[in-house]
C-alpha cells in the first residue's frame, strides 16, 4: 500500500524570546507499507519563518506540526494514514546573528521513519507499533531552517477502538545531534488523544502533545489541539486542527490542514 499527503501548517509565538516568530510548514509525506504490519515514511518539508530568532522546527517537534497527529489510525478506513549535546549559553536559534531579523524559507530537515505492528489490536489489547526515526540535516542551519545535525528517535504507539471511541498514545525518546551553536538536548515526548466518531466520515479528536525541554534554557513543551478527521472519499482523507500552547517555549497558537490519498 502507498499513500501520499500534503499539509499546510501555521504557528505563531515568541517561544520565550520576546520576539514573535510566525512559521509556515508545508510537509510532503510518502508512506509505503510492503505488508500490513511493516511501514516506511519519508517526510520532506518546505519551511517559512518570519525571522530566525528561534529554530521553530525543534520547538514544534521533529517532523513538524502534524507529528503526533498522523500517528493514530484513520478511524473510518481502519488503516494507518537528556543531557546537553551542544553549547551556546541558552540560545534558541542556530542562525548567524545577521540573519535573526530576516525572514527565511527553504527545504527543512527531512525525516525518515520505519515502524512495525508488533501486536495486533484485540478485544482488550491495543495495537502496539514501535518505530525508529532519523532526521537528516537538510535545512539551512544558518537561517534556522534546520539544526545542522542528525537526530535519531525511537517511539511506541498504542491504538484502541471501543465502539465509536478511538484513542491513541505515543511515548518516544529523541537523541539530538551535536550543534556548535545550538544547545540541543535529548528529550522524552508523549502524545495522546481520543475522539468519538459522530458519523461514518467525521471524527473530532482532542489531542495533547508534550515533551521535556529540547534545548537548554527552554521550558518543557505542552500543547493541546482540537482536530477533525474527515473521510472525503474511500481513498481521500482530510484533517484539520487548531492548537494552543501552554508553556513558555511552546507556540502561542497553531493550526493546520492536510489531505491524504491512498493509492
Amino acid at each position: 500500500a502507498v499513500s501520499a499527503s500534503l499539509g499546510f501548517e501555521f504557528a505563531s509565538g515568541d517561544y520565550g524570546t520576546g520576539t514573535t516568530t510566525r512559521s509556515i510548514y508545508l510537509p510532503f509525506t510518502l508512506t509505503v507499507a510492503p505488508t500490513e504490519r511493516l511501514g516506511f515514511t519519508l517526510e520532506v518539508p518546505y519551511v517559512y519563518q518570519s525571522n530566525s530568532a528561534v529554530n521553530t522546527g525543534v520547538l514544534l517537534g521533529s517532523g513538524g506540526q502534524m507529528a503526533g497527529m498522523r500517528k493514530e489510525t484513520a478511524a473510518m478506513s481502519g488503516s494507518m494514514g537528556g543531557s546537553s549535546s551542544g553549547s551556546g549559553g541558552g540560545s534558541m536559534s542556530s542562525a548567524t546573528p545577521d540573519n535573526y531579523g530576516r525572514s527565511a524559507s527553504g527545504v527543512g530537515d527531512v525525516t525518515a521513519k520505519a515502524g512495525y505492528v508488533l501486536v495486533e489490536e484485540g478485544e482488550l489489547m491495543p495495537r502496539i507499533r514501535p518505530y525508529l526515526s532519523v532526521k537528516f540535516p537538510t535545512g539551512d542551519k544558518d537561517r534556522a531552517l534546520g539544526t545542522g545535525s542528525f537526530d535519531e528517535g525511537a517511539a511506541v504507539e498504542f491504538f484502541k477502538q471501543l465502539g465509536n471511541w478511538y484513542s491513541f498514545a505515543e511515548l518516544g525518546y529523541t537523541f539530538q545531534g551535536h550543534s556548535s551553536v545550538l544547545p540541543l538536548k535529548n528529550y522524552v515526548s508523549f502524545n495522546a488523544g481520543t475522539g468519538y466518531a459522530v458519523s461514518e466520515k467525521l471524527l473530532p479528536m482532542l489531542i495533547v502533545k508534550t515533551s521535556s525541554a529540547p534545548i537548554s534554557g527552554s521550558s518543557d513543551l505542552l500543547e493541546t489541539r482540537l482536530k477533525l478527521k474527515y473521510l472525503a472519499t474511500k481513498n481521500t482523507g482530510i484533517e484539520a486542527y487548531a492548537g494552543k500552547g501552554w508553556t513558555r517555549s511552546s507556540p502561542d497558537f497553531t493550526s493546520g490542514v492536510s489531505i491524504t490519498y491512498d493509492f
